[in-house]
């Protein structure tokens, strides 16, 4: 390494106003002024007999390359960016020149940096500004301007003139570009947008409209922001974007989803759209009235399980899972929803797969038609084709028993009338006439019979009411009073005195009365009849027990004959009829029912079994 002298003037190096370093010929820090080295984020110590290198290891390499051309006689200048050790960028003109000793004799190179990185920071912002306005310019149409708050200058680019619809050389001035401003809202906006940028350097970003030189209203985008320098602003610059078609087709799209939401409101179906985890994105007027809520926004973002019971929650989300799985619409699937309160709704429900632009399921579009009222009407009207079905069954037995008994007694009156006719002799005349008479009575209650029947299969809706028993077979006994007399029957009563049952008032005196005669028309010959009652609750029905020792009744071969209408069979010259038949019509009516249990010659018990109010 060859020496170099030291300078006595090294003190006043170290005072020079400019950034001034000198390197020996291995670039070698040698002297250096305090500038220079505050300039390179530096300390005094530690920093002479250091190679530049070492000392500015984040300096472009070509310009500190440039150094060994000093050093052959080439002074040298130029433009360059350095980060220091704190991260911040600088800036500096830079000049490079052959350091000679007395002897002319290059022993190094001196550098000197002026720090630029104020005033170049802003030329390259307002070079960035001016390139990125070219390229939105070109590419989005948007213009640029600027405004020279020291000149009071207003400037245009020629696609900011062509969004005005203005000539070429039309010169803009801060009054009539703010004239431009639709008056009203737009006009007042950007006055009071451009003044406070002026005053306090608010950057600004503003949908308006403007009336161009040809009078046609054009939306645009107005923005504007301040150059500073020394803390002082120096100009306003902005951009100026035509948004007519992009704001318009935003109105137009806002108008499309008014009308979708309007038409979706109208519709009489509840319609709601789900994300991929089953909480509602959109709802209709429809599903916030039927969960009782006014604002849709109370039902956005919620799921099921917030709005129904678990297990219906549960029924619900499985069906998305379902649907956005396989991507298969549910259509038209009858469903049963029950809010949280209870209230029970049947729905006709679709749900169809919500699909993104690459055929995957984000969801689904839910509709759900209440069908409720449907529903009734069609329980109803199923429940009067089953009552039509019935009554239809019954007309038809009706008829036959009609055809059957009256015909058997037209017969029987048209053979004694005969007789009659041809008899000479005045006794078996009166005998004829007695038996007529006896047909006519036998007539006569067949049709009263008949005539029970009619009534009992017309009550389709019967009323019941509550009816103190004790009360109705005290009343049958008064009745009956000279039949129980006459076949010294003893009546044996265990029902309490305040014991009621469910029943239609005619229709239990009926079934009393029917019970009774029953068993004192087949009493057995050999022992007074002894008629037992009893009623008790069970299950959810009273049970009225009467219980005779009559004759009884084989059930194995007849039974399934005792309730039959004329159905007849004979146990020890027992036959059974009519009365019990009645009895069964009406205690069915009621939504009751009648069991008997009986053993030969032993007796007979009949269970009437009475609905009682709360299993209606």
């Amino acid at each position: 390494m060859k020496s170099t002298k030291s300078f006595t003037s090294s003190y006043l190096i170290k005072q020079l106003p400019s950034a001034t370093a000198y390197l020996n010929i291995d670039l070698e820090l040698v002297h250096a002024s305090d500038n220079w080295i505050e300039a390179f984020g530096l300390t005094k110590k530690n920093v002479f007999g250091k190679n530049i290198y070492e000392l500015l290891e984040h300096a472009d390499e070509d310009w500190l390359k440039s150094l060994n051309e000093s050093l052959l006689g080439y002074h040298q200048k130029g433009l360059t960016s350095f980060v220091n050790n704190d991260g911040f960028e600088k800036w500096f003109e830079w000049m490079h020149l052959p350091w000679y000793d007395e002897h002319e004799n290059i022993i190094g190179t001196i550098m000197q940096v002026d720090d630029i990185s104020e005033s170049y920071g802003d030329q390259l912002e307002i070079e960035r500004l001016q390139s990125l306005l070219q390229s939105q310019s070109e590419i989005a149409k948007v213009g640029n301007w600027e405004f020279n708050l020291i000149t009071k200058k207003l400037s245009w680019c020629q696609m900011t003139k062509k969004i005005h619809e203005v000539p070429e050389d039309f010169v803009p001035s801060i009054e009539t570009g703010i004239d431009f401003y639709k008056q009203g809202h737009s006009r007042n906006t950007i006055s009071m947008l451009v003044h406070k940028a002026i005053a306090d350097g608010t950057p600004f970003s503003e949908k308006l409209q403007i009336v161009t030189a040809k009078n046609n209203e054009k939306w645009v985008l107005a923005a504007g922001k301040v150059v500073s320098k020394e803390g002082k602003f120096i100009r306003l610059v902005g951009t100026f974007q035509d948004i007519d078609e992009q704001v318009k087709s935003e109105i137009k799209t806002k108008e499309n989803q008014k009308l979708l939401n309007t038409l979706l409101d109208s519709l009489p179906m509840n319609v709601y759209v789900k994300d991929k985890e089953s909480r509602k994105i959109l709802v209709n007027q429809s599903e916030c009235e039927y969960l009782g809520v006014r604002d849709k926004k109370e039902l956005i973002g919620k799921s099921d399980f917030e709005l129904y019971g678990k297990s219906i929650a549960r029924i619900s989300r499985d069906e998305d899972v379902e649907v956005m799985k396989t991507l298969t619409p549910i259509i038209g699937k009858e469903t049963i929803s029950v809010k949280k309160d209870g209230t029970s709704t049947t729905f006709l429900t679709s749900k169809i797969p919500l699909l993104d632009m690459d055929g995957n399921a984000n969801g689904v579009i839910g509709l759900s038609m209440d069908i409720t009222q449907l529903k009734e009407k069609e329980n109803e009207l199923r429940n009067l084709i089953n009552v039509t079905a019935i009554q239809n069954k019954k007309l038809i037995s009706f008829a036959h028993i009609v055809s059957h008994n009256l015909r058997s007694h037209t017969a029987n009156f048209s053979m004694l009338l005969n007789f009659l006719v041809k008899e000479k002799d005045a006794k078996e005349k009166k005998r004829i006439m007695n038996m007529l008479t006896h047909a006519s009575d036998n007539l006569m209650r067949t049709l009263e019979d008949l005539n029970e029947v009619v009534s009992i299969n017309t009550n389709v809706n019967v009323e019941r009411k509550s009816l103190n028993l004790n009360k109705k077979l005290t009343k049958i006994q008064q009745n009956l009073s000279a039949l129980l007399d006459e076949h010294r029957v003893v009546i044996v009563n265990e029902i309490p005195d305040t014991f009621s049952v469910w029943s239609v008032p005619a229709y239990l005196e009926s079934i009393l009365l029917n019970l009774i005669t029953n068993a004192v028309k087949y009493r057995h010959p050999e022992r007074d009849p002894i008629i037992h009652f009893r009623a008790f609750n069970k299950g959810g029905f009273t049970i009225f027990s009467i219980e005779d020792n009559g004759m009884g009744i084989d059930m194995a071969k007849n039974g399934e004959k005792l309730f039959g209408m004329y159905k007849t069979f004979h146990n020890n010259e027992d036959s059974r009829g009519m009365g019990l038949y009645i009895t069964k019509n009406q205690v069915e009516a009621m939504g009751g029912s009648i069991k008997a249990s009986s053993k030969l010659n032993k007796g007979t018990t009949f269970n009437v079994y009475f609905k009682n109010e709360e299993n209606r």
